[in-house]
Parts: structure tokens; C-alpha cells; sequence
């Protein structure tokens, strides 16, 4: 141990000066950043984005812009594949805006339960300290999209569109911290004055009822019911008496009969009819369940965390975590890797997309021209670039904190070599249609095996025994500072 020596520092620039390759890479780095450095363009050019299976309908990329919604538009993109089918369209999308209105409600309302379950904590308690600093945050997983979706529903985008608040969060984000801190401390203050559990249920129901007044300021009033109006296709499974064509009708000449009668003097219905669906004064609890058909409840959520500490077969559970009081818990079971691909495989053979979760910031050459969505762990030249040693295995990066699952997206594709293994994934990603290549990524197999690790995917694609695991398995509670709660990504 020892301060630096001033003259080893001036050794050192000497030495980095002498050498050619050192300009060179400092050159490229002081005028182009690291990543443009550091593309491999002879790697780059061999990724092409096409996949032997791929999701036919994907609908259109979307945007969650300066928010921490990624997680929600991940779950919100699988589910509306289900109401794509039901609909017979190319695109549809759910309310972002209303999923986060009552995704901040519940996390006011477990923010504020964990706060008076606490209160008998001294100020400087790790636990109330996670609570208070991370429980208004954006952050989330698969599963609380889902208990929003079982709980509060769903409404069409246009019913409740996004607002500058849901576009970039953090200034409303600031003012419910404010909010929910300053009922904290008088709800701290009022125990320790000796006021009982029903005055300080009563301080948490006045700061709730200001927390809707400010959601509704910020991100509009949620609707209670709305009038459904939406376009839909020939093959559209709905209750055909909410069923009207868009006049004019088309009447498709067909075997020399022009009038849309088949030479049979049957109606003919043209393959592009064009039919309008109209569902007045509907709740969105019944929109979900007339046009979301799938079960919110019907998925395993699969990760990859190798290690020592961090046996195979266990399923853990982050305390502190769950934002819905009364939710579903969380639950996390590590498998190794050729788990989560195969069941992420066949749920893609089926036509199902599957949400996932990754460190998507590695080894990512975001903001480059020529190469912009490629995820490959050899499309950048790093340590040639620096000339340092800089690969790691999987295992070591958990175990020392350099890597966690940070981002959700969606997987939509994926290429199979001969084996039937994944040579590359296709992922849809929620940062907008400009954003890498057409809104996806390119990810090689390789880069998901070290740097990826959690897939979400309803039960029927998961084997017969990891789904015993899932059911039976006794979960290990884990703290949310603690280095696998780190790994899934808690609050990052």
C-alpha cells in the first residue's frame, strides 16, 4: 500500500508516447469516442439481422423515451401480440401512460406501507434507506407488469397517449420523492410524539390522495371506461354484433360478377374488408379480458447467474421488492443457459415473442453510423484498442458487481444453426423506430450467453421439471442490496 509516485507517473507518459500504436488509439479515441474506435468493421459487416424463425406480426417499434418504463414496454409488447391475432392487425399499442399512472400508485402505496412497518427503525436503517430512496423509482419487472394488467387493465394507446411527464419522468419523479419523503417524515415524527397505528394510516391516506392529484396533473386522469373504436381485420375473432364495415364497401370483381357476389349469389367477403369494432362504455378490466387473451399469471421467469454463490435450481426472492401490496412476488429461478434459450426457442416456433432482460450497455456500439443495432462480444476491438486485458467470464463479473440486468426488451427471431442452437436472437427493443436498426437489435448468441441471463415465457414452453422447480421450489429471501439481487438488476 503506498501513494503514487509521481515519478513512476512521468515514466509512464514517456512510455505511452514512445509507442505508435498508442498515437494511433488516442487519435481515434479523443475524436471519435470509444466505441467508433473500437468497431471491428471486418466483424461487423459478417452479422446480417435475417432469422429462420421470426414472429410474423411484431407491430410497430415504440418508445419509451426518457423513462424507466423498459420493463413495461417489454411485458406490454409480449401481451399485445395476443390482441394482434384477436384483431387480425399489423399493430397495436396498450397505454404506457396508464400502466404507469398505477404502477406509481402502488409503489406510493408499498412505499408508504414499508415506511410505517419501519418506524420504529433509526434514520440511518439500510432497510428504510432502500425504501426511501428507490420506491417511486421507474424500475420493474415482467411480473408487475402483469399484476397492473390482472388488477387495473388495459386501454388502447390513443385512449390515454403519453404526455411530457411519462416521455421524460424525472422531473414528476422529483416532486412524488418530495412528496412521499415529506409524508415519511411526519409519519416518523407522529410515532415518535406517540400517535397510534390508526393516525398513521390516517397520514398515509391524506399523502395517497395527493399522490392521485399529482399523477393526474402529470399523466392525465386514468379513464374509468372509454368507448372502443378501432379497426380490424376479416379474420378479427370478436363478437360480430360490435361489428360494422367502413363505407364505402369494396365489391372485388370475382369471376366475372362485379357486384360482391360470388357466381353463386353469395356474399363474397373481399380478403381487405375493412371492418370497424366498436365496444362502448367498456372498463379497462373488460378490455383486457375481451381483447388481451392471455393469462397474466401464465409465465416462469428464467435467469442465468453461474457461481458458487449462486447455486443452480434456486429460486430467490428480493425483499423490499414488490410494489403492489398484495401483488404477486417476485421470483427468480436460476437455471443454466441452454434452459432459458430452448424455452425462449419454442416459445418463438409457436408464435409467442418472450420478454428478456440484459445488460445492454456492454460491449454496445449504440451510436455508430455504419453498425448502430449489433450486439456481438467480437464486433469491438476493446483490448486492442487500449492494449490492456479487459475479458471476463460471466461468473467473475457477477461476483464482482460489473454486470446486472439492466434493460428489458422482447425477442422476436432467432437464427438456429444445424443443432437446433442459437447462432443469433432478433430483439425488439422500446427505444423508437430510429434507434438502431429499424428499432432492433442484432444480438449474437454469444453476447445473450454473457451478458443476457433472464427470459420470461408462459409455462407450456418450459420442461416438465423446471416448472416442478418453479412451483415447489422454496425461495431464498435475498436483500436488495445484496450482490444477486445486484445481478437481476434491482432498482438499476
Amino acid at each position: 500500500m503506498g501513494s503514487i509516485d509521481t515519478g513512476w507517473a512521468r515514466e509512464q507518459g514517456t512510455a505511452f508516447g514512445a509507442e505508435r500504436a498508442n498515437r494511433v488509439a488516442r487519435n481515434a479515441v479523443t475524436s471519435m469516442n470509444v466505441m467508433a474506435a473500437a468497431r471491428d468493421y471486418t466483424r461487423m459487416r459478417t452479422y446480417h439481422d435475417t432469422y429462420g424463425v421470426s414472429i410474423k406480426r411484431t407491430g410497430d417499434v415504440t418508445n419509451q423515451r426518457q423513462s424507466g418504463r423498459c420493463w413495461m414496454f417489454s411485458a406490454f409488447n409480449v401481451a399485445r401480440a395476443a390482441t394482434m391475432d384477436l384483431l387480425d392487425v399489423d399493430s397495436f399499442e396498450f397505454s404506457q401512460a396508464f400502466g404507469m399512472f398505477y404502477d406509481k400508485l402502488e409503489k406510493a402505496n408499498a412505499m408508504l406501507d414499508h415506511v410505517i412497518a419501519l418506524v420504529d427503525r433509526p434514520d440511518n436503517d439500510r432497510e428504510l434507506d432502500h425504501v426511501l430512496e428507490w420506491g417511486m423509482s421507474d424500475g420493474g419487472y415482467y411480473f408487475e407488469a402483469m399484476d397492473l394488467i390482472a388488477k387495473w387493465g388495459l386501454v388502447p394507446k390513443d385512449v390515454m397517449p403519453e404526455t411530457a411527464c411519462s416521455k421524460s419522468s424525472s422531473e414528476m419523479d422529483a416532486q412524488l420523492d418530495r412528496l412521499l419523503r415529506r409524508a415519511a417524515a411526519d409519519i416518523r415524527r407522529a410515532h415518535r410524539a406517540g400517535a397510534g397505528a390508526e393516525e398513521l394510516a390516517a397520514k398515509k391516506d391524506a399523502c395517497m390522495a395527493d399522490v392521485y392529484r399529482m399523477l393526474s396533473v402529470c399523466l392525465g386522469e386514468p379513464p374509468a371506461t372509454f368507448d372502443l373504436e378501432v379497426k380490424v381485420g376479416k379474420k378479427a375473432k370478436v363478437d360480430a354484433a360490435k361489428l360494422t364495415p367502413i363505407l364505402p364497401e369494396d365489391a372485388p370483381e370475382k369471376d366475372g360478377v362485379a357486384d360482391g357476389k360470388d357466381a353463386a349469389g353469395e356474399k363474397d367477403v373481399d380478403k381487405d374488408a375493412r371492418m370497424l369494432l366498436r365496444d362502448a362504455d367498456i372498463t379497462p378490466r373488460e378490455f383486457a379480458e375481451r381483447y388481451v387473451p392471455f393469462d397474466p399469471n401464465d409465465y416462469v421467469q428464467l435467469v442465468c447467474m453461474p457461481g458458487a454463490s449462486r447455486p443452480w435450481k434456486t429460486a430467490w426472492h428480493v425483499l423490499l421488492e414488490e410494489p403492489m401490496v398484495g401483488g404477486t412476488p417476485n421470483r427468480f429461478l436460476n437455471m443454466p443457459q441452454e434452459v432459458l434459450e430452448q424455452a425462449a426457442i419454442a416459445s418463438l416456433k409457436a408464435g409467442v415473442p418472450v420478454g428478456m432482460d440484459a445488460d445492454v450497455m456492454q460491449e454496445f456500439p449504440r451510436h455508430i453510423e455504419d453498425f448502430p443495432g449489433v450486439l456481438a462480444t467480437d464486433g469491438l476491438d476493446l483490448e486492442g484498442l487500449f492494449g490492456v486485458g479487459l475479458k471476463m467470464s460471466r461468473e467473475d463479473m457477477l461476483d464482482v458487481r460489473e454486470t446486472s440486468l439492466t434493460h428489458a426488451m422482447t425477442f422476436q427471431g432467432v437464427e438456429l444453426d444445424d443443432a437446433g442452437e442459437p447462432v443469433a436472437w432478433r430483439v425488439e427493443n422500446s427505444w423508437g423506430k430510429d434507434s438502431c436498426k429499424d428499432g432492433y437489435l442484432y444480438m449474437s448468441a454469444d453476447w445473450f450467453r454473457t451478458y443476457g441471463g433472464a427470459v420470461t415465457v408462459m409455462r407450456k414452453f418450459v420442461p416438465e421439471d423446471v416448472l416442478e422447480l418453479w412451483d415447489k421450489a422454496e425461495a431464498v429471501d435475498v436483500e436488495p442490496w445484496d450482490g444477486v439481487a445486484t445481478a437481476l438488476g434491482v432498482r438499476s
